[in-house]
């Protein structure tokens, strides 16, 4: 597999969920403001939608969408406990977490980025943020992980999405439930070795 990537974007998260797989794959940066590769060719004509993560399949094809390509990958390694089985309650909540992060958390940081969003709107931005904080907080009370005691592709996404709230002035302080556990996800050697990577990148 090969995944086109940005240092930090939502894009870690199946290059964490490939490393803690033991998959194999190739990394490919993207320029997202210019869509260009690093060999200087069109990004927009491997993904037409011009976003990350993209992942090219072995088999030919690409797949997208960071909640749909942890998904994916983890069903390649059914040994890894990544996802539930097909058709089990514990599967249907790890897509419930990955759902939420995806709507919830990740579509409401986004504006937070761009410079021409208003400050009133980040404002509000920031406490829509604060309240699911809150209520992941809340869950995480006595859980090492999202959907209790096994790491899964839904940890893995929740992990690089909080990673963006010190960026925007929201330090985890004041919810210690949810920094332990980004501090547990961070200290897993399958995501220093991605977050290594995509420094060196």
């Amino acid at each position: 597999m090969k995944l086109y990537y940005k240092p930090g974007a939502c894009s870690l998260s199946p290059h964490i969920v490939l490393r803690e797989a033991g998959l194999p794959f190739d990394l490919v940066k993207v320029d997202l403001a210019k869509k260009t590769l690093e060999d200087g060719s069109d990004f927009l004509a491997v993904n037409p939608k011009g976003q990350v993560p993209t992942l090219g399949l072995d088999e030919g094809g690409i797949l997208t969408e960071a909640a749909v390509t942890v998904q994916y990958i983890a069903d390649q390694a059914p040994g890894s406990g990544l996802i539930p089985a097909v058709g089990t309650i514990g599967r249907y909540r790890v897509l419930e977490w990955l759902n939420f992060v995806s709507s919830e958390l990740h579509k409401t940081f986004s504006p937070l980025f761009r410079p021409n969003t208003p400050d009133a709107y980040k404002e509000i931005a920031k406490q829509t943020l604060a309240a699911k904080f809150g209520a992941m907080d809340r869950h995480l009370e006595g859980k090492p992980y999202l959907t209790g005691e096994t790491f899964t592709v839904a940890d893995a996404y929740a992990f690089v999405v909080l990673g963006w709230a010190p960026r925007i002035g929201i330090p985890l302080t004041p919810w210690p439930n949810l920094e332990a556990f980004a501090a547990r996800v961070g200290a897993r050697p399958a995501v220093k070795q991605a977050l290594a990577a995509e420094a060196q990148g």
